[in-house]
């Protein structure tokens, strides 16, 4: 079995991903889990080596039919552990996969979330800069507003981590200033005065 880092999860990712916007949205769910790797007390490594690989197929397998099972083959391949594997295989909903580890239960719950709170930074002046959870929630109940989020994902993540939703939206926007730049985000310091 190979080495689980960060950076051999990025060349994985980059050798089958090629599309900003995928590549921005697997840095979004790796800074997010990362950092609830790290409250949790958990090898932050491999939960961000996780992360970044949830999609990394989703070029070559755009598809229910194919994503992410026919990605998981080629992660076993290349000596990728199991528990990486099954992680990236449970955060899909259509797979029916339990989520009985922290890390299937904090990927799924950082997937959709991530995503959509890239989306709000993408559409404010000042980015993720006080960007609170009730400005999320509001958004969340426009249907129209990043519609491609499942939102029914969004309230199951929080609630299988346990985490109140607003603690969570909280969370994974403070997980993700620190990257805003790397999102494509404007700041605070960005906006006109």
């Amino acid at each position: 079995m190979s080495e689980v880092t960060r950076e051999r999860a990025w060349q994985t990712l980059t050798q089958y991903t090629k599309s900003e916007a995928l590549l921005r949205h697997a840095l979004a769910v790796e800074a997010s889990t990362g950092a609830y790797a790290a409250k949790f007390g958990e090898d932050e490594e491999l939960w961000r080596a996780t992360a970044l690989l949830h999609d990394f197929d989703y070029e070559i397998h755009p598809t229910l039919d194919k994503h992410p099972q026919d990605g998981a083959p080629i992660l076993r391949e290349e000596g990728w552990p199991e528990e990486l594997v099954e992680a990236v295989l449970s955060h899909a909903e259509h797979l029916e996969m339990p989520r009985d580890t922290p890390l299937k239960k904090t990927l799924f719950a950082c997937d959709e979330l991530s995503g959509f709170i890239h989306a709000c930074g993408l559409v404010r002046p000042t980015g993720l800069d006080g960007l609170e959870p009730k400005s999320v929630k509001k958004k969340l109940k426009q249907p129209s507003f990043a519609a491609g989020v499942h939102r029914d994902e969004v309230y199951a993540g929080a609630e299988g981590l346990g985490i109140p939703l607003d603690e969570h939206i909280a969370f994974v926007i403070a997980a993700l200033q620190p990257i805003a730049a790397e999102l494509g985000l404007r700041t605070a310091a960005d906006a006109p005065a």
